[in-house]
């Protein structure tokens, strides 16, 4: 084989490694990328339902906090 054919197969070969390495890398980051909007997600429902929690909490002792009760000496 020419020195110019073993070069040109050479550099084929490194480019099917590089793309090889980059389909595995874009894999790995997809799943990455898929779990964190899965925990994402479920973030967002535990943040909801805290803010559920805490209003009706809120609604339930509305005017027993201290700052809305009226000091002993008045």
């Amino acid at each position: 084989m020419s020195s110019a054919l073993e070069m040109l197969l050479k550099r084929v070969e490194e480019l099917e490694n590089q793309a090889a390495f980059q389909d595995e890398l874009h894999e790995s980051l997809n799943a990455i990328v898929a779990k964190q909007d899965g925990e994402i997600l479920e973030l967002k429902r535990q943040m909801s339902l805290l803010f559920e929690r805490l209003k009706d909490v809120g609604e339930t002792t509305s005017g027993t906090h201290a700052q809305d009760e009226v000091p002993p000496h008045y």
